[in-house]
């Protein structure tokens, strides 16, 4: 069976002129792969900033001790702060709080619920989930032929980016090429590889029979694939597909368990975030300038230099996959294969941020 790797992100930051002293962010948990790779490009990416201190705090999955994180940098006088919600349906408070105070705000890697409507010196850096839980399930469907039973592992129903990629989900399996796919089960694991496995566990008790699982990341479907091996059950028979690309991951498709996964840059989100935090922040000089990232179902860059109209599909030697490029900040990205790992055949994939007015 092959294994995928498709990538998607799209972020929209402000370009840096100057930076801010002080920028306070609050991380819904510390305890989380991909919000360590995030949280770890951030303060990497300060580092390499002249005058820049981050002040970053551990949520602990607790909307009421970020809430507390968030208004302790505001008796601070920071000068901006990023926010990674634990609750994006608490989003406004937190809006309102910051906007009241005139200290810039910017959410990262959780669409907040007022996305629409955030004040003035707001911004969201973060991926489109429309794309990530779409490209998930086609290319599950398509490794299917079109039919079969699925189950759907779903991260926590709080955050935005679960119920998207739950909903890309019903969407495609709704298209005609993917009518043939029926969902048997669907519960919450909330992003956790241990309540992965004890929910795969419980549905195999039960006796549920299925051809995939599609799970909202990546942590969960490997929490999915321990309980499978445990029960003995032939990987090359069940398609599992997650989104992420973390190490683990990429791991667990070099050893042929997981078939698909969903690359989104977390460091490069949290450099993103702290990059219009900076722009945001009072001290920084103000540019109309915007960057933006093309998501995946744009026309994307080839090269540095080439329009992000132009198309741009890579494609290994060995007939790997059909790669796409990955936003934001990508700097080097090497495509394991399956077969191979690190093949000599595996390319570097570039591109730049394009400005725009």
């Amino acid at each position: 069976m092959k294994k995928f790797i498709l990538g998607t992100a799209m972020a929209l930051v402000m370009s840096t002129a100057a930076h801010a002293e002080t920028v306070g962010v609050s991380m819904a948990k510390f305890d989380d792969n991909f919000l360590t790779v995030l949280r770890n490009g951030m303060t990497d990416y300060a580092k390499t900033l002249s005058g820049v201190t981050l002040q970053v705090e551990d949520a602990q999955n607790d909307v009421s001790k970020q809430q507390s994180q968030i208004q302790n940098f505001i008796a601070s006088k920071v000068d901006a702060i990023i926010v990674n919600p634990v609750d994006t349906d608490a989003t406004t408070a937190m809006s309102k709080l910051a906007a009241d105070a005139g200290i810039p705000l910017v959410y990262v890697n959780r669409q907040p619920v007022n996305v629409d409507t955030l004040p003035e010196k707001q911004a969201f850096v973060a991926s489109n989930e429309q794309e990530s839980g779409t490209l998930e399930t086609k290319e599950i469907c398509r490794i299917l032929g079109g039919k079969g039973k699925a189950v759907v592992i779903m991260g926590e129903l709080s955050n935005q980016a679960a119920r998207m990629r739950t909903q890309d989900v019903h969407d495609v399996i709704k298209t005609d090429e993917c009518k043939g796919l029926e969902i048997v089960e669907e519960q919450t694991a909330n992003w956790d590889r241990t309540q992965g496995a004890d929910l795969m566990t419980n549905w195999l008790s039960s006796g549920i029979e299925f051809d995939a699982v599609i799970a909202n990341n990546d942590e969960m479907a490997i929490g999915a694939i321990q309980a499978l091996k445990a029960a003995g059950k032939d990987m090359s028979k069940v398609v599992v597909g997650g989104v992420d690309a973390t190490q683990d991951a990429l791991a667990a498709m070099q050893a042929g368990d997981l078939d698909v996964t969903v690359f989104q840059d977390a460091a490069g989100q949290g450099k993103g975030s702290l990059d219009a935090a900076l722009k945001l922040a009072p001290r920084a000089k103000r540019s109309t300038r915007r960057s933006t990232f093309p998501s995946s179902s744009s026309r994307l860059p080839t090269s540095r230099t080439s329009s992000p109209r132009t198309e741009a599909n890579a494609t290994l030697d060995a007939g790997f996959a059909r790669i796409l490029f990955v936003y934001p900040y990508p700097e080097e990205m090497i495509w394991p294969s399956a077969r191979q790992p690190w093949p000599p055949c595996a390319r570097a994939a570039q591109s730049r941020m394009r400005n725009i007015s």
